[in-house]
This record gives C-alpha cells, structure tokens and sequence, in this order.
C-alpha cells in the first residue's frame, strides 16, 4: 500500500535539501537557481518508531522491518504557474499524482541562496503557490462540471451528486479558499477526493528555518504556524540545512551533534511522523521469530482490510486476528504471557483496527 507526499514550494526554498535528507541519497539536485529540479524524484523512507524496538526487544526476531512512506520532490512552482508558466502545467501534473501535499517555504534569511521574489515571506511564498493551485482547480471544475450539469437537470442522481460536491468545491475556491475547506458528509467524502482537486489535499506546512532557530523556530516560522491553523493544516519547523548534514554522520554521531543544538529527534523524525498523521494512517505490527514488521493502514480499517496488507489471500480466506494491544504485550512481555493472562483477543471481520496492534491472522483460501 503505498502512500506519497509531493514536497512542493517555490524555488530555492529548500525542498530538494529536504527531500536529500530524507532518502539520505543525492537523488535530487541541489542547485542555487529555479527548476533544478525538473523531473520529479521519489523515495521511499522508513516511518521512525520506537515501537518497533520494544517489541523486537521482547520477541528477539532475525530482522525488523519497519513501515515506509513515499515522498516525492516536485520542482518549484512560481507565480503564472496554472497558466503555464515556469514549468507549471507539468508540475501541478504531478502534485496532482500525490496524496498529501508537505509544502516548504523559506523561514530564513541570507542572501547567499537568491530569492526568486526577492524577500522573503513565507506566508506570501505560502499564498503564492496556494493562489496558483486554487486556479489550477478553479479551471479545472469549471471545464468538468457543464457535463454532469446537464445530466443532473435531466434527474440523473449520481449527477446531481457529483455537481453538489463540485458546487461544494467551487464556492470555495471562488472565496479565494482552498477546496478541502469545504464542509463535506463523511459518507461522501471517497466522492469528493475523487474529483482530483490539488487543494482537497491535505496540507503540512514545513518552516524551513535557519540552524540556530532549528530548536526554538523564529519569527517566520510562527507566522507559519498561525497560518496552518488557520487553514486546519499541519505545520513542522526544521533546518533543512541542520537535517542534511545529520543525514550524512554515522548513527553514533547523530545524537551528539543533536545534543549539541538542542534537539531531541532529528526534525525529519517529526517530518515523516506528521506526514504519516496528514494522511490518516496507522501502523499494526506482526512478530514472530523471523522477523517485527509495521504495516501501515488507514484509520478505522476493519480486520480483514489489514489482513490483505499483508497478502490478499488473508482478506480473501479471513477466519479471525489474534489481536493484543501494544500496552499489553510490552507490559506482560509478549505473546504467550499475554494469552496467559487473558489480553489476546481473537477478533472477527468487524474489529477496526487499533493503533499500536500486534496481530495474528488466521485464514482459510
């Protein structure tokens, strides 16, 4: 199952460094001038938790495998994009591929890495590639809605359906607001992401700050902060710089050179995890000698949709899970202390998976 964030922003913002340190790889370029990065690059990083350690700990397996989640680096946009400018039509293509959209913008001063505006101001930088994705859909639903316009005057339901979200949608963006601000039933909301819109995605805003905010943030990064809550959006301060540079250094080394700045994680940590939370996920576990294993699933996910994770045959042949929470299990010290004492529940096709379950499917094809 795979799940990918599009690291957007204007150019020279520090997406490219980002998304180096999250794949500790030089798969991106990093080049002081626009569109350095043209193709889009992706990579798959590992979801930090310590979870998993505490459960190999107890079970002592031959290899832990964690969860991964996908982010992909999408060369900058600037203002005209939804037009054509820059490389604009190619890149909202692709923001438009991603699930979850982690949008950089600069919260640091300097002159050695040029602006393409000239200032900066990461609330107008933010407003900047928003106003240009709002009519990149704003075109977009226009074009699409006359269609099922005229099929729902004809009393065609699905229809009628389909322009109340669009009309949903719509009014949003005509106010200059962003499409997932509009308030839509629970039940309909696989319909309304299924439209497509760039703005329907949720948002984290990441304040790229210099090293020696990477611990407190600066005042750039607190206008961020209010921002995102104003808009229902996630919002992470980091160095991009700072976090570049931890990529590089042997594991033992990293918690030394933190120390040293004051942090308590590396900021890619709180990155990844914050990601994952944009996009309603959750991790279950597996353990068995061979190997501790995360998976990632949606929240609310019933049992056999875990199951199928893992293998389709498991959804397809579902019995029951052995299900024991993760408290239990560390707590009492695995699984067989855990039957003993009445904490592994066997659970059927209705359970929703929790957060945190260690899990044994049975199943029957």
């Amino acid at each position: 199952m795979g799940f990918r964030c599009g690291i957007v922003g204007l150019p020279n913002v520090g997406k490219s460094t980002l998304f180096n340190a999250l794949t500790r790889t030089a798969a991106a370029q990093v080049a002081n001038y626009p569109f350095a990065t043209i193709e889009p690059n992706s990579g798959e990083v590992a979801v930090p938790d310590p979870r998993l350690a505490a459960i190999a700990a107890i079970v002592k397996p031959a290899q832990i495998v964690p969860t991964r989640i996908n982010f992909v680096d999408i060369a900058g946009l600037v203002r005209g994009a939804s037009k054509g400018e820059g490389l604009g039509n190619q890149f909202l293509a692709n923001i438009r591929e991603v699930d979850a959209i982690v949008h950089v913008v600069r919260a640091f001063e300097g002159t050695d890495i040029t602006h393409v505006e000239g200032r900066v101001d990461p609330v107008a930088d933010a407003e900047t590639v928003n106003t240009e994705l709002m009519l990149a859909d704003l075109a977009s639903l226009e074009r699409r809605v006359v269609q099922p316009r005229k099929r729902a005057a004809t009393g065609d339901r699905e229809a009628r359906i389909e322009v109340a979200l669009m009309d949903a949608a719509l009014a949003e963006l005509n106010a200059g607001r962003p499409a997932r601000l509009a308030r839509i039933a629970e039940n309909e909301r696989a319909a309304f992401q299924a439209l497509g819109l760039m703005t329907a995605k949720p948002v984290l805003y990441v304040a790229n700050v210099e090293e020696a905010a990477a611990a407190t943030g600066n005042a750039h990064s607190r206008r961020v902060e209010e921002m995102a809550k104003r808009e229902g959006a996630g919002a992470v301060v980091i160095s991009a710089a700072i976090e570049a540079e931890v990529a590089q250094l042997p594991d033992a080394e990293q918690r030394e050179f933190l120390d040293s700045l004051g942090l308590k994680e590396p900021g890619l940590d709180r990155l990844i995890r914050a990601g994952y939370d944009l996009l309603g996920l959750i991790t279950f576990f597996t353990a068995g000698p061979k190997e501790v294993r995360a998976w990632t699933i949606k929240k609310g996910a019933r049992a056999p949709q875990a199951a199928g994770v893992i293998h389709t045959d498991f959804e397809r042949g579902f019995i029951r899970a052995q299900t024991i929470a993760y408290d239990d299990f560390i707590r009492l010290g695995g699984e067989q202390a855990a039957r003993e004492a009445g904490r592994a529940r066997d659970e059927g096709k209705d359970y929703v998976v929790a957060d945190g379950d260690i899990m044994l499917f049975k199943f029957n094809v």
